[in-house]
């Protein structure tokens, strides 16, 4: 019987080549966003050595960090830093201390822990233009990285196109460095995306035709077949967020044209290059 530690490290180097080669961290498009809903501290190990290089986000999922045994948080902070990971809190918990009037030094714990990416959303309450300028202006001057949000929750709620491209435009303006499409962790019938988790694909496009730079936008996509989609309509480099652990790799190997919707898309280009067309 052959050794486990034959070509350990080999893999298929010099052998066989992904269709679409993707760029390695830090990238500035073709960004992934995991969520995170209650990792311990070994799933979330596994999951980085495994996927870390594929991940550029890691959320909290909404106020899931509040729940976690003491000291836990702190590890898994240490964690992503250590694999080059921006670990953050999902927005939820940023309106949770709004409301309890408690933002500003939720903010400053924040950094206390060693965060450095913060998300600013109003997916549950309401903030007012100013208020939510406000605390973008306030993350930002304390030395984070802003992802916003534009959308809601409710069930059913759908875009209104003009309001998102103010919206982005206006965070952007604020300090924001990405802006988020909600999709909810479901990705049924919130924003973009039906009932049954099919993209309107018109209102997309009418979404992006108003956005100056679209690699500023991150398209929650928690679905595979959603991925793909978007793939397929804007090219590997799109940004995907709320993409669930166990899609990273599979992602990863769509975006790469490893998988049979994406490979299609590079095979005739491949026989051209390997002279066999």
């Amino acid at each position: 019987m052959r050794s486990s530690m034959h070509g350990r490290g080999l893999g298929w180097h010099d052998t066989v080549a992904p269709p679409m080669m993707l760029e390695s961290k830090p990238r500035k498009c073709g960004l992934t966003m995991a969520i995170d809903k209650g990792l311990g501290l070994n799933a979330l190990t596994d999951l980085l050595d495994m996927a870390g290089q594929h991940i550029d986000f890691l959320k909290l999922g909404f106020g899931t960090s509040l729940m976690y045994p003491p000291g836990i948080l702190e590890d898994k902070i240490a964690l992503a830093h250590r694999y080059s990971v921006a670990l953050y809190p999902g927005g939820t918990l940023l309106e949770v201390a709004e409301i309890q009037n408690k933002a500003e030094a939720w903010l400053d714990r924040l950094c206390r822990l060693g965060f450095n990416v913060v998300e600013i959303s109003d997916g549950t309450i309401s903030l007012t233009p100013q208020r939510r300028r406000s605390l973008i202006q306030a993350a930002v001057s304390r030395g984070l990285r802003v992802i916003t949000e534009v959308g809601k929750k409710e069930k059913g709620y759908r875009f209104n196109v003009e309001d998102v491209h103010a919206q982005i435009a206006a965070d952007l303006e604020s300090g924001a460095e990405r802006v988020i499409i909600e999709a909810r962790e479901s990705g049924r019938g919130v924003g973009v995306f039906d009932a049954g988790g099919e993209a309107d694909l018109e209102l997309i496009e009418r979404i992006v035709e108003g956005i100056a730079d679209p690699t500023t936008v991150i398209w929650e996509a928690p679905l595979v077949s959603q991925q793909q989609q978007l793939i397929l309509m804007f090219g590997a480099n799109v940004n995907l967020g709320n993409v669930q652990v166990d899609d990273v790799i599979t992602l990863a190997a769509t975006r790469a044209g490893l998988r049979g919707d994406t490979f299609r898309h590079y095979a005739g280009r491949m026989l051209k290059e390997c002279g066999n067309a």
